[in-house]
């Protein structure tokens, strides 16, 4: 079992940075890759960012490529999301979630929502312009 909280969203001009954090219980977090994904009312959830179960590989979607940042402490329990130079384009609910496939050991997660096993209950993100 693993339990995800997030937190850290907002409200945030154009330009601006925010950090998510994504606070993890359970064993099985030290050995899951992790994703960051974020959905928009009446849209599909959308792949972000994810990270291996080491923090030794990560990969991003196209659209914040150059500008958000995944990062974990699994001594802390917990991953992060710094998103720099946010565009009105970013506001969205933003979901951490645990991908528990073991795929090598710089498998990053998959860009498919389905493959993830547990999920936080969101927060919130919005740019203004």
């Amino acid at each position: 079992q693993v339990q995800l909280v997030e937190s850290g969203g907002g409200l945030v001009q154009a330009g601006g940075s925010l950090r998510l954090s994504c606070a993890a219980s359970g064993r099985t977090f030290h050995d899951a890759a992790m994703g960051w994904f974020r959905q928009v009312l009446g849209k599909e959830r959308e792949f972000v960012a994810g990270i291996s179960w080491n923090g030794g590989a990560s990969k991003y979607g196209d659209s914040v490529k150059g500008r958000f940042d995944i990062s974990r402490n699994n001594a802390a329990n917990t991953v992060y999301l710094r998103m720099s130079n946010l565009e009105p384009e970013d506001t969205a609910v933003y979901y951490c979630a645990a991908d528990l496939h073991k795929d090598g050991a710089y498998y990053s997660g998959s860009y498919s929502p389905s493959a993830y096993a547990y999920w936080g209950q969101g927060t919130q993100v919005t740019v203004s312009p």
